[in-house]
């Protein structure tokens, strides 16, 4: 066995690293995704390999198995392929109770997230949406959203992402890591505004952040949403 191989082996669990790869492709399994790779880098799959391989040959590779994927689902993947994605596989937060009026002026905020209660997901790949109320004084986890739901309903691969967008159109911001232009376009024009965040973040954190802009000197935007919200 060669050193990268043996480091592969040994420093990250290379069936979690393909699981979850697939999983930022939506509806391919393990056993398509190692055809491709197979085709593209061959086997075995070392670090070495893994670390030559870029979005552009995946999206050709196998006759162009993947060539429906946009590049932010292709570099997600590509991503917890080499382990640069945290692996972490944290339980998810409990979601609170709540009804419409409990918290007046307050915000609904999707979460794009892959790992316990961190922001850390690209839009179009992330396993789910954490969805929070949000108020300038109270945060509450109100829903956890399978991304999957949006990924698997009929229609081409190319539309999934505007799919996912419908499913946030009664949230006023998406945090995401990435979000490609059309799903951009659309959760705008359904009147939630999406906001890239540089480094991942546990999603209390930065809604810490936010309810401190909420408090004090909320943009025009943001204060519109608030006096329209009941809670």
């Amino acid at each position: 066995m060669t050193d990268s191989a043996k480091n592969l082996n040994t420093h990250h669990d290379i069936a979690l690293r393909i699981a979850l790869a697939a999983r930022a492709l939506p509806g391919t399994d393990p056993q398509r995704l190692l055809a491709v790779l197979d085709d593209c880098i061959g086997f075995p799959l070392t670090q070495e390999r893994l670390d030559g391989l870029k979005p552009s040959i995946l999206k050709m590779a196998a006759n162009g198995e993947f060539s429906e994927f946009p590049g932010e689902s292709l570099r997600q993947a590509i991503a917890f392929l080499k382990g640069e994605e945290d692996l972490d596989q944290s339980p998810l937060p409990e979601i609170m109770p709540y009804k419409e009026g409990d918290m007046p002026s307050s915000l609904k905020i999707a979460c794009a997230s892959n790992s316990g209660d961190k922001i850390d997901g690209h839009f179009g790949s992330c396993a789910r949406f954490l969805i929070y109320q949000l108020s300038s004084t109270e945060m509450r986890l109100v829903d956890i959203r399978n991304a999957a739901d949006a990924d698997q309903a009929p229609g081409l691969v190319a539309d999934r992402p505007i799919r996912r967008a419908d499913m946030l159109e009664d949230c006023s911001i998406v945090l995401v890591s990435s979000i490609e232009g059309p799903a951009a376009a659309r959760v705008i024009r359904l009147g939630v505004h999406p906001v890239r965040l540089v480094s991942p973040k546990r999603a209390e954190e930065k809604l810490s952040e936010i309810q401190s802009v909420m408090a004090c000197s909320p943009p025009r935007w943001m204060q519109k949403k608030k006096e329209a919200c009941v809670g």
